[in-house]
């Protein structure tokens, strides 16, 4: 198949995607887990299903291919984040090794399915390195930011800078700040989101200082997420494409500065999915083949 994604916002042609049916698989298996993954709440399996079920529904206005991720006793409830697990670049996808240990099993496994669908296997993350999908943004097709963390570690980069030497020009290594701590969920993309080549969604509280200077020294306008609306997930929206993008409802001043920016805004409602895991349609997604 076709794969490759040198860009965060580029038309996306080929979706990985894992349903709850096969990630939270039920309720009773929830409530098993939820407290120890550190969910905000308690998910409730038939909300879930079916607002996972809308998200689809919008996703195939834009979607042209998508494919899911089956059930594995290797993975959890975590496991319907699939963007953080798995990196795909033009050279092919390098598994990750998560930050979070209870997510450790959830690399192998999306492997496993890219095999089948004859997805070249570039290289995986090994210990003592740290890397999950969340740190990574693709500005274009040579250059990367990384977000170094509780997540995303030093060695971690490393490996990731060998792996893609020959197709990365520029990685740049970005800070995260200390936030909530290790057990809150804090990637690079928690405060900030491209939505086109020269445009990003940002919350520059969290931003260091020379990453953002970097940005608009590359020509990046900036629409910064109002403080009320950063803790509902305003900040993590995908680009289905250039300039159109996918949000959780609930934050209608971001959306009417997006729209000013000539953003166009699709909302999903995602209190089971995205509010109490705390992974937005980012998170919930996996772009396998995006234009460059």
């Amino acid at each position: 198949m076709n794969y490759g994604c040198q860009s965060k916002v580029g038309e996306i042609k080929c979706l990985l995607l894992k349903h709850p049916l096969d990630a939270f698989v039920d309720q009773k298996n929830i409530d098993e887990q939820w407290m120890d993954l550190n969910y905000l709440g308690r998910p409730d399996f038939a909300k879930a299903v079916r607002e996972y079920e809308d998200f689809v529904a919008l996703l195939q206005k834009f979607v042209p291919e998508i494919h899911y991720l089956p059930k594995n006793d290797k993975t959890g409830l975590d496991s319907i984040y699939v963007h953080d697990p798995v990196m795909i670049t033009e050279r092919g996808a390098i598994l990750c090794r998560m930050g979070k240990g209870k997510r450790e099993g959830e690399p192998s496994a999306t492997g496993e399915f890219l095999n089948d669908l004859n997805v070249r296997i570039l290289g995986v993350i090994d210990d003592p390195g740290k890397l999950e999908g969340g740190d990574v943004v693709q500005f274009d097709e040579r250059t990367l930011a990384v977000g170094q963390g509780y997540r995303t570690n030093a060695e971690g980069i490393r490996q990731l800078r060998e792996l893609t030497r020959d197709f990365i020009k520029e990685l740049v290594v970005v800070p995260l700040p200390h936030w909530k701590g290790p057990q809150d969920v804090l990637h690079l993309m928690s405060f900030i989101s491209p939505v086109d080549q020269n445009c990003a969604l940002v919350y520059s509280r969290l931003m260091p200082v020379p990453f953002r200077e970097w940005l608009l020294q590359r020509g990046l306008t900036l629409i910064e997420v109002p403080d009320v609306e950063y803790k509902t997930m305003a900040c993590n929206v995908l680009a289905v494409a250039p300039r159109k993008c996918i949000m959780l409802v609930g934050n209608p001043r971001t959306k009417q500065l997006l729209e000013d920016a000539g953003v166009e805004v699709w909302e999903y409602s995602g209190e089971e999915i995205s509010g109490k895991g705390a992974g937005g349609p980012t998170c919930l997604t996996r772009p396998l083949h995006r234009t460059s």
